[in-house]
Formats: C-alpha cells, structure tokens, sequence
C-alpha cells in the first residue's frame, strides 16, 4: 500500500513521463553550452541525474561555479539553462538559485524577459542571486521585471549596493503585490534605505523580511518600523476590550501556510460559506479559491523580521535618543501585532532599559492574548532579564501537555 500511494504522488500533476523529460532537457542544456561556448554547470548536471534516477521533478535549479576550476576552464552561464527552459517548455521548476557568479547584462535581459512572461512560460515564484555581481543596468532591467513577475520570494544576500542600485531594486517591488519573502542580507544598506523599506514593506505583501548584517541604525530601523508599528497600534485599539486584536484580510498565501494560526485564517470563511451546504455551492466556493490562488492584498502582514547585527544600538551618531525612539516603536509592534511571531535582534547591542522595555511589552503582548512571539536580542544585558524574556517567547509546559493527552 505504501509504494502504490508513493506512486500517485509521484505522477500527480506530471501528465507525461518523468525520466524522457529530464533526459531531453539535460541533453538540450548540454547543447546550449557547448553553441554559447561555456560549460556545463556540475550542480545542475547532477541534480539532473539524480532526478532522472529517483524518478523525480527537478524543482530547484542551482547554478553555482566549482570553487576548485581552473582559470582556463570556460565561464559558467545563465544563459544556456534560461534557453533550455524555454525551448523544452519545462514548467515544473519552481526555483532557481544563482551563486557566486558575474551576470552580464544579456544574461540578465533574459532573465528578466522569462519572470515578465508570469506563468504563460515562467514557472518560477523564487528567485536567489547570491553573492553575484551585476552592473546598473542589469539592476535597473531586473527592478523592472520584478514589477510584474509571480515571484513569492527574492533573496539578493551578499550582493553589494550602492544608493542607485538599492534603488533600482526598491523601485520594482514598490508595487509588487505578489513577493511576500524578501532576503537583503549583508547587501550594505544604510539608514537611508528604512524609509524606502518601510514604505514598500507597509503596502505590499510581504510577510517574510531578513535585513541581517546591514548598517540600518537606529533611525533606518525607525523609519522600516514606523508604518507597520502604527498600523497594528490601530487594528489593536479598534478591537473590543473582551477580545484579543484579530488582522484584517491577510494575505492569501499566507493564510495557507499559517494554517495553524487561528488569527491568521479569519478571512478563510465567510458566513454564507460555512451555512451553505450544497453541490453547487461548494464547486462555486472551490472556483473562487483557485481565482483567488496567486492574489494578495496590500497592507503590513509582517510575520518574521531578521534584524540581526544592523547597529541598533546608542554608540553612534543618533546616541541614546535614537535607540529609545527605536525601542519605543519596538514596543508598540510587540504589544499590537497579531501577524508578528518572530524577531531576531541579535548582535545588537540595546541594553539593560531597551531589553526592560521589550519585558515589558512581551508581558503586555500576553495579556491581550496574542500569539506568542519568539524574539532573539544579544545576551549582554542581565542575566534576570535575559531570562524573563526568554521565558516570555516560549509557550508554556501545560499547553503541550494537553496536545500530547489529546493525541491519545
């Protein structure tokens, strides 16, 4: 029995043959290398293999240069895998991840033209430039595919920018409505980008934000923070005072991967949905869903949000001023934000009174019954503190040891 259901969910959704498709795009993506004269990508070549030899889709493409080639092997290219994907149609793959590489303005063009294609020809929803190197131009023609692309997630960590760069980038996913993970690691922003940040992070639907090793300070933190901490100060007042704040209208895919998060799901049933019963009812329930599959609104549905080792701190310029503006907004978010569940805050040094003061809205978070809420914040604060706030970001012992009797 358990081989046959194995069987289903391998040939679930994939109409023809696996291993013919995989062969044929493998010897395709040779000949595209060898006619743009550049080798062949070992990690996609094996990743290939194995998937013809397990049977299985090839997902996730990983074009990363061997650390160990010699100088005069040819370059590694974009460009053979995009034509490949093109040419044999494959629509299977949901992800591709570039390492390490220089990207050339045509490469780029291409890259750009296939995510602008949405999902007549593109099957991407996640894309992964890390630590690559691309020029003005490519940044501006990236930042204008990203507009209109079903991308879900981007993640550009490591790649360095400068202000007109960043821009280029900011200026894609200023109306985007579709990206809700977006990874800005180690990628030099300065206290400049938080208001840019904040306004794109503030009207779109991004739910998934890592800034980790930047240099946003205090007052880019501030300004990131501002709109979000406002808005979910409003949703919380709004509420009745026997009830804990419930969002409104979160995104559709986010709702389908909290599904455990009661507040999470309140747009999931409507009261004529659940009252309704017929045939008819449930198959026109069932078309709308599927309409409403790759939509999302706009508004602050902050989930996660990585701050790690981004100089918030009272040691610069903007003193201890700036780290208690900071601090207060952090607050207002913590005690109001019924999406939150996760800040890192780590490598930053904030200090006895911010860490007193994120107890205590942690404490206020709790009383209005909230979602607990795991926060990381570097340890050099005391060792009461430290604890009490830890104890606070964790759920209690009883609650799961009313799920383990239940299971029984």
């Amino acid at each position: 029995m358990p081989r046959e259901k194995e069987g289903k969910q391998k040939t679930k959704g994939t109409p023809l043959p696996i291993i013919p498709i995989l062969q044929k795009f493998l010897k395709a993506y040779e000949k595209h290398c060898a006619q743009t004269q550049t080798s062949v990508c070992p990690a996609i070549k094996q990743d290939l293999k194995t998937s013809i030899n397990n049977e299985r889709i090839l997902r996730k493409f990983m074009l990363v240069r061997p650390r160990d080639s010699p100088p005069s092997t040819l370059p590694i290219s974009l460009e053979p895998l995009l034509i490949t994907i093109q040419d044999e149609c494959y629509m299977l793959g949901k992800e591709i991840c570039i390492w390490s590489l220089q990207l050339s303005n045509p490469e780029i063009a291409r890259l750009a033209s296939l995510l602008e294609l949405k999902g007549r020809a593109c099957p991407f929803t996640s894309l992964e430039l890390i630590d690559c190197r691309m020029d003005l131009w490519s940044l501006r023609r990236l930042g204008r595919a990203l507009l209109g692309s079903c991308l879900h997630s981007l993640v550009l960590d490591y790649c360095r920018f400068g202000n007109e760069e960043i821009e280029s980038i900011f200026s894609g996913l200023e109306h985007n409505q579709r990206l809700q993970v977006l990874s800005l690691r180690y990628c030099g922003l300065g206290p400049q980008s938080g208001p840019r940040l904040g306004a794109i992070i503030s009207q779109s639907s991004i739910c998934e934000l890592h800034l980790d090793g930047n240099y946003l300070q205090c007052s880019g933190a501030v300004a990131l923070l501002r709109h979000i901490a406002e808005y979910a100060e409003m949703q919380g007042r709004d509420q009745p005072a026997t009830s804990p704040p419930v969002p409104k209208s979160p995104p559709q895919q986010l709702q389908v991967r909290q599904k455990g998060s009661s507040t999470l799901n309140q747009t999931t049933k409507s009261p004529g949905a659940v009252t309704r019963k017929t045939t008819s009812g449930k198959e026109r329930r069932k078309g709308i869903k599927k309409k409403m599959k790759d939509l999302t609104e706009a508004g602050p549905w902050l989930v996660k949000l990585y701050l790690a080792d981004n100089g918030i701190d009272g040691k610069g310029k903007e003193g201890e001023n700036g780290l208690l503006e900071f601090t207060q907004i952090l607050m207002c978010l913590i005690t109001y934000s019924a999406h939150l569940r996760e800040i890192d805050l780590g490598n930053n040094v904030l200090g006895e009174t911010a860490a007193a003061h994120i107890l205590e809205a942690l404490r206020a978070r709790k009383t209005g019954k909230l979602p607990i809420l795991k926060i990381i914040i570097t340890p050099q604060v005391s060792s009461d503190t430290f604890k009490s706030i830890w104890k606070n970001t964790k759920k209690s012992s009883i609650t799961r040891k009313k799920k383990k009797k239940t299971k029984y």
